[in-house]
C-alpha cells in the first residue's frame, strides 16, 4: 500500500513538475514578414487592421518589416532575407514585391494587395487562387479608361493626352485599356516610356509638350508611388494637367486622382493575415477585388496653376482639398 501511494505521489510530482517546465517557456508568436517597395515602417493602414482583429506588434504578433527603398532591385535579397527568417506569413502589397516573394518561396503563405494577380500568372484565377499566394486584386480593367474620362470631364477641350509607362508588359496594359476609350472620346493617345525615373523624367515631360499634349495620365505603379513628390513638381513645372492612380499622389500636392482606397486594401490585407494565422490555406482563400473607388481633387493645386475645374464635377469627387 505504501509503494502504491509512493508510486501516484511521484507520478502527480513529475506530472506538477512538467505544468511548471511547460508555463515556463515563451510562447512563440506569430511572425509576420512584410516586403515594402518604399517607405520606413508596415502601412498604418495595415496596422489598423492588426489592431482590429486583437494583433498587438510585439504582444501578440513580430513584424519584420523589409524595404527596397524604391529600388526594386533590392527586392529579390529581401525576400531571401525575410524567408530565412521563417514567419508565418509574407506581406507583398505591390507587384514587384509578390513577384520576388513568390520567386522566394513555394511554401510559405503569401498576402498581396495590389496588381493584376490573374494577368501577372501569380493565381490561378480569383476564386481558387492555388499556390501559397492570396488577396486583392486592385487592377481593373476599365480603371484606365475612367482616368480618361474624368480628365476630360474636367478639361473638355483636351484633344492630345499622354500616357506615362514604365517599360513593361503591365504598363502597355494599360495603354490598350486606354485607347479603347481614347477614340470613342475624339482624343489622341500618345505613350511615352521611362526607364529611369530620377533620369528619364524631366526629358519625358518636356518630349510630352512638345508633342502638344494636353494632359497626362499616370498608371499604377510602386516606382512612381515612390517618387510621386518629383511626378508633381514635374507637373506644376511644365503646367500640364495630370490625373494620378491614387490619393498617395493628391496628397503630396498632385491635381486629381480616381483609383480604389489603398489604405482600405491594406487594411483589408490583415483579414488575410489573420485567417492564415488561425490556420486557412492561401489556396482556399479567394482573391477579392475593390468595390469603392474614389476621386480626389486637389483644388488649391488647381487654383495655384490657374486651372479651372468644373463645379459638376467638383460636386461628383468623393474628396476636395482646398
Amino acid at each position: 500500500m505504501r509503494l502504491n501511494v509512493s508510486v501516484v505521489l511521484l507520478v502527480c510530482f513529475l506530472a506538477l513538475t512538467e505544468d511548471i517546465v511547460l508555463s515556463q517557456q515563451p510562447y512563440k508568436l506569430p511572425k509576420i514578414g512584410f516586403i515594402a517597395f518604399s517607405g520606413s515602417e508596415p502601412p498604418r493602414a495595415f496596422m489598423t487592421g492588426l489592431r482590429e482583429r486583437g494583433y498587438i506588434e510585439g504582444q501578440s504578433i513580430i513584424i519584420e518589416y523589409r524595404s527596397a527603398q524604391g529600388r526594386g532591385e533590392r527586392l529579390a535579397q529581401i525576400a531571401a532575407e525575410l524567408v530565412r527568417l521563417k514567419p508565418d506569413v509574407i506581406v507583398a502589397p505591390s507587384s514587384p514585391a509578390t513577384v520576388a516573394a513568390q520567386k522566394a518561396t513555394t511554401t510559405i503563405p503569401i498576402v498581396f494587395t495590389y496588381g493584376d494577380p490573374v494577368g501577372m500568372g501569380t493565381v490561378g484565377s480569383l476564386a481558387h487562387p492555388g499556390k501559397n499566394l492570396t488577396g486583392l486584386d486592385s487592377f481593373a480593367s476599365e480603371l484606365a479608361g475612367k482616368r480618361l474620362e474624368l480628365l476630360r470631364d474636367a478639361f473638355p477641350k483636351i484633344s492630345r493626352v499622354t500616357i506615362l509607362l514604365h517599360a513593361d508588359a503591365r504598363s502597355r496594359r494599360h495603354l490598350a485599356d486606354m485607347q479603347n476609350v481614347a477614340q470613342p472620346l475624339g482624343i489622341q493617345l500618345q505613350a511615352l516610356e521611362y526607364r529611369n525615373v530620377t533620369v528619364d523624367l524631366d526629358s519625358v515631360f518636356h518630349r510630352a509638350i512638345n508633342q502638344r499634349a494636353n494632359a497626362l495620365v499616370v498608371p499604377k505603379n510602386p516606382v512612381m508611388t515612390h517618387f510621386r513628390e518629383l511626378l508633381v513638381h514635374l507637373a506644376a513645372k511644365y503646367r500640364l494637367p495630370v490625373i494620378y492612380p491614387n490619393s498617395q499622389f493628391v496628397d503630396t500636392g498632385g491635381l486629381m486622382s480616381y483609383g480604389p482606397d489603398y489604405r482600405q486594401l491594406l487594411r483589408r490585407a490583415a483579414y488575410y493575415v489573420d485567417r492564415i494565422l488561425k490556420g486557412a490555406k492561401p489556396a482556399d482563400l479567394p482573391v477579392e477585388q475593390p468595390t469603392t473607388f474614389e476621386l480626389l481633387i486637389n483644388l488649391r493645386t488647381a487654383k495655384a496653376l490657374k486651372f479651372t475645374i468644373p463645379q459638376s464635377l467638383l460636386g461628383r469627387a468623393d474628396q476636395v482639398i482646398e
